[in-house]
């Protein structure tokens, strides 16, 4: 054993412990969180605004601060841009992540000297519980590499913006520098596809024990590697065995990914965004991700079905139930107050609280009243793959309400990478389960108001084309599982 892995398993066990405190304390933990907030935010413009010097409960906070998004809060975010100090938090943030937005444009949310912290300890305490609980520390020594957006950051009236992921390469501990890959000068390469070859070049003769990204672009990694070497990325590898990923559920790309590495390895699975890190997986025998109780963000919950309704009750932490659906509400110490990120969730465990992510509140079907969910999808997927050999790249789901003929439909666009020996039998497969998963769903071909979904195949590499064209190939950026119109479907069509 190196100096390096006894040192991380000595570390491992203090970040463990200190992890039990709050996690067996999770709503004194909350009100902790809740109250500090509240007590550094009084006097900023939000907090006036909102009668912060007179909130002492969350009945009082959920009176006076309404749920809001991007565009909702973007009055005060403008005049942070802008440069005023004390708008959302006290100060100044240190920097604006710079995120793709959707009615508003470019969307820019701040982090701060109290939130940044946050976003690197929680990627590193993942790696630690792995190591507290597996005792595998050996990875420290190898190279490790986390496939991300350019870390050249520009500035907007003295505050620093970019990619998240950019901005926290610059936050890598000096203890890693040496073992962290690509160079400098390769992170920086904007083109997706010529950052990857770059990515393949430096990388192919490295002893990698540790790859990090989105599944969807890694996998472009992996298969460059393969093409390159003429070999499985597992013996290329010898000593990789752990990967971490978030953003997208692994498990659709699980037997495509096992297939490429030529083994399986252990994974991680995070839950980071702009607005906060929220969860990571502590344990590899349990379902879902811890929720980070105790790291600058107070949380809501409120039910999915509930959403669109004129005053929707407003959860905490001690109120959640099992396997219920809820739209994730956060306030935060980068100055997020009732903020939608737009995710929904789904507890696995109340002790500790765990999380899975079920999907995106705008990334739904529901053309017919069938009210389906990411997690549905992924899950009818996994289920008709399990015990075959059919691989898939990548999919998404879209309704077809006018179809030429016949019955409206659900029309499933898959980019196999094994294709199933019989594709009708494999939709019957997907169907079946999806019918199992949602009530409504089965209602409505059990009523003859929908026919049985159809799987329309996308040639190879038809998705990242897609992305490509639309300017989003790489870095942070995923298909969506599921869109309630066929702008994605229309435009995979003409592919």
């Amino acid at each position: 054993m190196s100096l390096k892995s006894y040192l991380a398993k000595k570390f491992a066990k203090s970040i463990y412990r200190k992890t039990q405190i709050w996690a067996n304390n999770p709503i004194q933990t909350q009100q902790n969180v809740f109250k500090e907030l509240i007590r550094q935010a009084k006097n900023t413009q939000f907090g006036i605004d909102h009668h912060f010097d007179s909130i002492k409960t969350f009945e009082d906070f959920s009176k006076n601060v309404p749920i809001r998004d991007y565009e909702a809060l973007k009055i005060y975010v403008d005049k942070v841009v802008q440069g005023e100090e004390n708008v959302l938090w006290k100060g100044k943030p240190l920097y604006f992540a710079k995120t793709s937005g959707t009615t508003s444009g470019a969307k820019y949310i701040p982090l701060t000297k109290e939130s940044m912290p946050f976003h690197i300890e929680a990627a590193r305490n993942a790696i630690l519980h792995y190591i507290h609980e597996t005792g595998n520390a050996d990875f420290v020594d190898g190279k490790m590499i986390f496939l991300q957006g350019s870390p050249i950051l520009e500035e907007k009236n003295g505050i620093q913006l970019g990619r998240l992921s950019g901005i926290v390469a610059h936050f890598v501990p000096k203890y890693l520098q040496k073992n962290r890959m690509p160079t400098f000068e390769t992170n920086c390469i904007e083109d997706w596809e010529t950052k990857v070859d770059a990515i393949v070049e430096e990388t192919s003769n490295e002893d990698m024990t540790v790859i990090s990204g989105i599944p969807s672009w890694v996998q472009m990694y992996f298969e460059k590697l393969q093409q390159k070497a003429e070999k499985p990325v597992g013996e290329l590898f010898k000593n990789f065995n752990l990967f971490i990923y978030g953003g997208v559920n692994f498990e659709p790309y699980r037997a495509k990914f096992e297939n490429l590495i030529g083994r399986k390895v252990d994974s991680i699975e995070l839950f980071p965004a702009s607005e906060g890190f929220f969860a990571y997986q502590d344990s590899q025998k349990e379902k879902g991700m811890l929720l980070l109780l105790n790291a600058g963000i107070f949380y809501e919950f409120i039910k999915s079905e509930e959403f669109y309704t004129e005053k929707p009750k407003r959860y905490t932490i001690g109120e959640v139930e099992l396997n219920v659906n809820y739209i994730l509400i956060i306030s935060t110490n980068a100055g997020l107050w009732g903020y939608n990120i737009g995710d929904t969730v789904q507890f696995t465990s109340l002790k500790p609280y765990r999380v899975i992510v079920s999907g995106r509140i705008k990334h739904y079907i529901s053309a017919f009243g069938e009210h389906v969910i990411g997690k549905e999808v992924e899950c009818a997927m996994k289920e008709a793959m399990e015990n075959t050999s059919i691989q898939i790249n990548e999919f998404t789901v879209a309704p077809q309400i006018t179809p030429l003929d016949g019955l409206p439909y659900h029309e499933w666009f898959i980019e196999f990478e094994k294709e199933p020996a019989n594709l009708v039998a494999f939709a019957e497969a997907i169907d079946a389960e999806m019918r199992l998963q949602n009530t409504y769903y089965d209602d409505l071909i059990s009523g003859k108001v929908l026919r049985k979904l159809v799987i329309t195949k996308v040639s190879k590499n038809g998705f990242q084309e897609y992305m490509k064209s639309i300017g989003k190939l790489g870095g942070q950026n995923k298909i969506p599982r599921l869109s309630n119109d066929r702008m994605i479907a229309d435009l995979l069509k003409r592919e």
